[in-house]
């Protein structure tokens, strides 16, 4: 399948890779007719997914099946009027029957919106609202199906609700319309490529989540993630470790990787807990594994002598920034090196360690070609080597990779594509040999005695001390540096908190960074602050400003 959408699919080097890389567009790509159904026709019996349940259960399903599925599903939604452009939340966590709906609702041209598990009644009310959601397809939980019930009342668009399992008042059976509608008509081909197929709420910090809409050329950008980054190939098993409500899934769990003809491996878990994990994917011989660094944390710290994992060929992480301290250890533990990526809900991957270069510990990686990086000064200059600036793409609105902009919101678009660029909000600065090395949100950065420092390279030093375990690095109001660095450090089970600790950490940032970058204060807490992804807040850290600053 690369082959009749890559003009070339094998490379000398980074510099071949990053000039004749190249995706040939069709004119009319809908992800689920061209990739699944093309598939079930030239390898009917070629494993597509292997889900797997940390209670036991499992089941292997081949493109042939995923096709009739998706069929059935589509089927299904129309027989209930939804169609071209109606959007659905899909609330599956890792069941199986996320990928045959989000692939039904592809050949309807339906917009699919994946959400967690984790919202609350408020949080779904908003999105049916802001969205205009006609249909929700959840899990068989009483937790879940409650929470969709009770906003109801507040979602005077949702005229259809669809759970897994058996009939409930109100509902209708997924499961149940899947046999219902097995045969019947293949569905029509509707869609065009500037049409929206996926819609994401992001898990921002501050304010109301965002709407970003994807077009149906965005699975095409996922070629590079998949083949480049993961290293999949026909022959491999990949699990990536998010559920199905993050953006991430997108990235790990369906394009890049079924248009390399890989099989998935769908790890359906209530909890992580580490054991199953590593018996899972010894087991079933996973062969690709891409996870956050927290799970990467885990790894280090356990005796991973006792699991199998003969079949691992390559690791990958993204997310959060990946420390020189945890790569170096868990190489130093597997032989693998950690392949980390940078890039965001609105786009594919824009920096990834490729075969093509050997990952320097603490780096991004180099560009990814799909995209025209630009590194820009705070008046939109261009920065030289060694300068720092925000990662910028140079693109348009709906561009292969790129999200279609901020639906409903005309002025926070226009707001991230000023200046003819996309802005990531993001800083980072690049080597004199192209690597990428991240510094900080925009609104992380710290200014201090007229520095500009980044927290996670502080991070990164306080994490290689046996000490440590999580930290967040922020600025703090100094009427003398205008900021001064504040370290909120969650310590390692053994060491208790204590000012001769806090000297000890001091000394030890001086000792491996310049000595500006030293925090001035240091707080032990028992936790830092989380997304509901597992990102750590570092704004949940920082100061409230003074009122009349709000």
């Amino acid at each position: 399948m690369l082959a009749k959408l890559l003009k070339q699919t094998d490379f000398k080097d980074y510099d071949d890779f990053s000039r004749n890389f190249q995706v040939m567009r069709p004119d009319n790509f809908n992800f689920a007719f061209d990739c699944i159904d093309a598939l079930a026709a030239s390898s009917p019996d070629r494993t597509a997914m292997v889900w797997y349940s940390d209670d036991g259960r499992e089941a292997v399903y081949s493109f042939a099946m995923m096709s009739a599925l998706s069929d059935a599903a589509a089927r299904f939604f129309a027989s209930f009027g939804i169609g071209r452009g109606d959007p659905v939340m899909l609330i599956l966590r890792r069941r199986a029957q996320f990928w045959i709906a989000i692939l039904g609702l592809m050949k309807l041209g339906a917009v699919s919106i994946p959400a967690t598990h984790l919202l609350t009644a408020d949080d779904v009310a908003y999105r049916n609202n802001a969205a205009s959601v006609a249909a929700i397809l959840c899990t068989e939980e009483d937790s879940i199906v409650g929470t969709v019930d009770a906003a109801m009342d507040r979602s005077p668009t949702v005229r259809l609700r669809v759970k897994l399992g058996g009939p409930r008042p109100g509902w209708q059976s997924f499961d149940a319309g899947l046999d219902e509608f097995a045969q019947g008509p293949p569905p029509a081909r509707l869609t065009e490529n500037g049409d929206m197929m996926l819609l994401y709420f992001t898990s921002g910090t501050t304010g109301m989540p965002k709407m970003v809409a994807h077009n149906f050329i965005y699975p095409l950008g996922h070629i590079s993630t998949a083949r480049y980054w993961h290293r999949l190939h026909p022959d491999s098993l990949h699990l990536t470790l998010a559920d199905t409500g993050w953006a991430k899934a997108a990235w790990g769990k369906i394009y890049g990787q079924w248009l390399c003809g890989a099989a998935i491996f769908a790890y359906d878990h209530s909890f992580f807990d580490v054991h199953r994990f590593l018996l899972a994917i010894s087991r079933h011989r996973v062969t690709s594994l891409c996870a956050p660094p927290t799970v990467f944390r885990i790894l280090a710290n356990s005796d991973l002598s006792k699991y199998d994992l003969g079949a691992l060929e390559h690791v990958s992480s993204a997310g959060e920034p990946l420390s020189e301290e945890l790569f170096s250890r868990f190489r130093d533990m597997t032989g693998l090196s950690i392949h980390e990526a940078y890039g965001q809900t609105e786009t594919t991957p824009l920096i990834m360690n490729t075969q093509y270069a050997k990952p320097r510990p603490g780096s991004l990686g180099r560009p990814n070609p799909n995209y025209r990086l630009a590194f820009l000064d705070d008046d939109g200059n261009e920065v030289p080597p060694g300068g720092e600036g925000e990662i910028c793409v140079r693109s348009k609105p709906g561009e292969m990779g790129m999200f279609m902009g901020y639906y409903r919101d005309e002025g926070l678009t226009a707001h991230a594509w000023r200046g003819g660029v996309y802005h990531t909000g993001d800083v980072a600065w690049q080597d004199s040999d192209g690597y990428i090395w991240f510094i900080g949100r925009v609104d992380d950065i710290i200014k201090s005695a007229g520095y500009r420092i980044g927290p996670f390279e502080i991070e990164s030093v306080l994490l290689k001390h046996p000490a440590v375990l999580e930290c967040a690095v922020t600025g703090v109001p100094d009427s003398l540096r205008g900021q001064a660095i504040k370290a909120s450090v969650v310590l390692r089970e053994g060491y208790e908190p204590s000012d001769g600790l806090k000297g000890e950490l001091r000394r030890h940032v001086r000792a491996m960074t310049s000595a500006y970058k030293t925090p001035r204060q240091i707080e032990f807490v028992d936790d830092l602050p989380k997304t509901v992804s597992g990102k750590i807040q570092r704004a949940g850290r920082r100061p409230s400003p003074p009122a009349a600053d709000r």
